[in-house]
């Protein structure tokens, strides 16, 4: 048997490693190693360990997409904490991920001040966002914490999806603003950053916001 050490591996943009048969002292060996100052992400489910290296175009969507929920959230004077790419794990359930961005909504009060994550404490975010998911890994990893609401970009185009019953169910409105029309505003937010940048484009969403909120 050849044993290689992770400094060894290089795993290139856009790609992804899949490590199997781990058990969850090896993974959270393996998490130790990595550190927290890592590029890459993590999705852990029941013995299948993937390391995944983002790509500009995946970094560049996630933090479109996850400026247009702060937006949102500070315009409709929603509370929440924003929690990024945490890692969430939990030994009994045999699942670990970091999303691309979260937040806590209807849990930001239990979470305001926190600086780390217990998760047989606290509750799993309220909202995650991942852009490119290819992985049923990850997927697994979400049922298995119990987060509510997922967002998914892919092939340019968001779905979101709320657990029902230990399953993610493709739903045309969010919970967290069923009042909007979040998917429309997503695709029209990344065509215009494409169009005239990210700022401008951010900026005019603000304004639309804004307007709303005014004419109600």
């Amino acid at each position: 048997m050849v044993t290689l050490q992770l400094r060894q591996l290089d795993v290139p943009p856009g790609q992804r490693l899949l490590i199997r048969n781990l058990d969850w002292q090896q993974f959270e060996r393996i998490l130790e190693e990595l550190g927290e100052t890592r590029s890459s992400r993590i999705a852990y489910s029941h013995g299948t360990l993937e390391i995944r290296m983002p790509t500009p175009e995946h970094e560049v969507d996630k933090e479109l997409i996850g400026d247009l929920v702060k937006i949102l959230l500070d315009e409709l004077e929603i509370d929440c904490e924003c929690f990024g790419s945490t890692t969430f794990k939990q030994e009994n359930m045999d699942s670990g991920i970091e999303p691309d961005q979260c937040f806590y909504i209807q849990n930001q009060a239990q979470m305001r001040g926190k600086r780390r994550i217990d998760l047989t404490l606290d509750p799993p975010p309220d909202l995650t966002i991942e852009v490119d998911v290819t992985s049923k890994t990850q997927l697994d990893a979400y049922i298995a914490l119990g987060v509510p609401e997922l967002w998914r970009y892919e092939k340019n185009q968001l779905n979101i999806y709320t657990l029902q019953a230990d399953l993610y169910q493709r739903v045309d409105v969010s919970p967290t603003f069923p009042a909007l029309p979040i998917l429309d505003w997503v695709a029209d937010v990344l065509e215009q950053s494409v169009a005239i940048g990210r700022s401008p484009a951010l900026r005019a969403f603000r304004k639309k916001i804004q307007t709303l909120k005014s004419e109600l």
